[in-house]
This record gives structure tokens, sequence and C-alpha cells, in this order.
């Protein structure tokens, strides 16, 4: 019987008529929330000038990708875990306007990286949860370098603040901003990835962003209290 309810409950789960059924929830929810935006223009004027860009962010912020490719209105590529929650995860943010490729860091690593790779290309946008799917948290996997480097993009740590989440007790504490609570999303100035690195010139440019993420996020997480 657990069996059985657990193969039921993917099913429904992973259905085209629940996603929808979320996604439109998630849609009216995200209309009480309050968004701004900081340095739009910076990026808009790297992806017309032909150039590939990958947003970095924290597993811990991943609700203010709900906003993204809204902001750009284009599609934007990101890599989701091949697990069935995964499915249903992909199945959402597809609706969104992100085009999801399966794998992470622990399941499909191989085929993840190549997919991001070929979608970097594709869309000249990409989303990376740097830390995900399982942690430790604020820690930056080599996926991030290695994706750049393959695409010739540059990398853009992206910044989730909110006024008055809600935070869960999971490893990264993820936050839910509360409705009608306010939003800032912002998008640091470019980090450029050399084509060519010595294993230690790229683990110094992995822990450079680390330390830039997470000395920017301990300096502005504040901002809604000024």
């Amino acid at each position: 019987m657990g069996i059985i309810s657990k193969e039921t409950k993917y099913s429904i789960l992973n259905s085209s008529a629940f996603s929808l059924i979320v996604y439109w929830l998630l849609s009216l929810y995200a209309m009480t929330v309050r968004v701004r935006f900081e340095n739009v223009e910076a990026v808009e004027e790297h992806i017309a000038r032909g150039g590939r860009l990958i947003f970095s962010s924290w597993h811990q912020r991943f609700f203010g990708g709900f906003y993204l490719p809204r902001a750009f209105r284009k599609i934007i590529c990101i890599m989701i875990s091949q697990s069935r929650d995964g499915t249903f995860i992909a199945n959402v943010v597809q609706r969104i306007g992100w085009a999801p490729l399966r794998g992470s860091s622990t399941h499909g690593g191989r085929e993840a990286l190549e997919g991001m790779i070929a979608g970097v290309t594709k869309y000249q946008m990409g989303g990376h949860i740097v830390d995900g799917p399982t942690g430790p948290a604020r820690i930056i996997k080599p996926g991030l370098i290695s994706i750049a480097q393959k695409t010739g993009a540059v990398i853009c740590p992206t910044y989730v603040f909110y006024e008055n989440p809600w935070i869960a007790k999971s490893w990264d504490r993820f936050m839910i901003p509360k409705p009608f609570s306010r939003v800032l999303l912002r998008f640091d100035p470019f980090i450029p990835v050399p084509p060519e690195m010595t294993p230690e010139e790229f683990e110094r440019l992995r822990r450079r962003v680390e330390e830039t993420m997470i000395e920017e996020y301990r300096k502005a997480d504040k901002f809604f209290d000024a």
C-alpha cells in the first residue's frame, strides 16, 4: 500500500494539470509582492551585444527566480534535479519562463553540465543555484565556473532581499516573502571567467565568487531595515 500511495502521489504531483494549478496559484501570490530590480540595464546591454551571462544565486533565495524571465522577457535556462520532486519543479518553472535542464551535481552531473553549456549557448542567459540541491549552504560548487568557462559567459552574482520572509527549518533556511511585502533583486557587476586556467586559478576564482556573495549578502541583507 505504501508503494501504491507513493506512486499515486507522484502521478498527481507530476501531472500537467497539477503543475498548471500550482503555476496560477504562484502567479496570484507573486502579484501580492512588490518587486524592485537594480542594474537590469547592464544585463540587457550585455545580452543585446551578443554576450552570455549566468545568474548565480543561493538556493535559499530561489523563490526570487519567479520574477527573472518576466523581468527580461526572455527564456533563461536552469538546472533542475533529476529526482521525482525535480520533475514537478521543472514542470512549474517551465510555465514561468525558464528552460529546465535535468540533472544536478549529485545525479547526472556530467549530462547536466553539458546541458547547461548548450543551454547558455542557445539562450544567452542561465540561472545557477550554486549551492544546490542539498548544500552545504553558501558553498559554491565548481559547475558554475566550468559552465562560464565553456560558454564564454560572465558570472552575474544575483541577490534577492526580502522585507519580511517566512524562513523554513531546512538545510539552507529557505525563504519565502510574505504577501504584500517588498522584494529587491539586484544584479551585481559581472565577473569574467578566462577560457584557460590552472587548477589553482580555477579554485581562486571559485572562492572569489563565493566570498563576494557571502560578503555582499552580509552587508546588504539589512536593506529593508534602513
